[in-house]
């Protein structure tokens, strides 16, 4: 049993696995954002209490902010980490701010280092030569024992990243990714695309139909087993899953599509 896992409930939102392993490695309940941001209970007790994601466009995703405006949490311990692979921003000064504002505070605000797989500014083989450098695992490893000592850490941030965030947030949240995917022939309409989509942009029939509210995680392309699904500005034909995270983790995590 980890250190802190005990008593703890860990909500993640996950697309291609580096924050769900980040959960399960920290330990305790489990649960998915996506599966309960239409739930109608607003309430969660526990003695610690965290939420998990990537960092996109330097800020949290737009539905774990929508989930931590909603939400009440009644715990000893609350924190927060954000995985990123690139630049946090101010990503976790900001998601401290929306807590305030609603009422509560993250004990431990902290972001992780992680490989960065944002298919159109970064090449997969790249960045998977450079994970050994990045020292994710050691810095998991602190992170769960600062969660399971009940550490506090504030967030921090340059105002350089703040301004930064505030930029790049808004050009990145206008939901209109979807029209930069392409489908190949490659594509045997198995669905997979639709079932990791947390945000239920994607429906596949005679063919695979992107709608207009995509979340910019890039798990359909990932995990699309045929790689069929490709960006048309992509720095990468490679794809990539956490090997501690398997599809089936990622389909039960994201897939909100009705009698699935």
């Amino acid at each position: 049993m980890n250190k802190g896992e005990k008593d703890v409930t860990v909500f993640y939102f996950t697309s291609t696995g580096n924050s769900l392993a980040v959960a399960k490695r920290i330990g305790g309940n489990l649960v998915s954002i996506p599966q309960v941001i239409d739930s109608n209970n607003v309430s969660y007790t526990d003695d610690a209490i965290g939420v998990v994601f990537p960092v996109y466009g330097l800020l949290a995703p737009k539905m774990v902010r929508q989930f931590l405006d909603k939400v009440k949490f009644e715990a000893d311990y609350t924190f927060a980490i954000g995985t990123y692979g690139n630049m946090p921003g101010a990503a976790m000064v900001n998601l401290q701010k929306q807590a305030q504002k609603n009422g509560y505070r993250f004990d431990y605000a902290s972001h992780l280092l992680t490989l960065d797989n944002f298919l159109p500014f970064f090449d997969m083989d790249v960045e998977i030569k450079k994970m050994p450098k990045k020292k994710t695992e050691e810095k998991i490893a602190k992170i769960v024992d600062d969660i399971g000592s009940r550490k506090h850490l504030r967030a921090r941030a340059s105002l350089g990243f703040r301004a930064l965030s505030a930029i790049v947030g808004k050009v990145m949240s206008t939901g209109k990714n979807a029209k930069k995917y392409t489908v190949n022939d490659q594509c045997i309409k198995c669905g997979t695309c639709a079932k990791v989509c947390l945000a239920k942009n994607i429906t596949v029939s005679d063919n695979v139909y992107f709608s207009d509210h995509c979340a910019g995680c890039l798990g359909c392309a990932h995990h699309c087993p045929k790689n069929a699904i490709h960006l048309k500005n992509e720095k990468s034909g490679k794809r990539w899953r956490n090997p501690e995270v398997s599809l089936s983790e990622i389909i039960a995590a994201n897939n909100r599509l009705t009698g699935n």
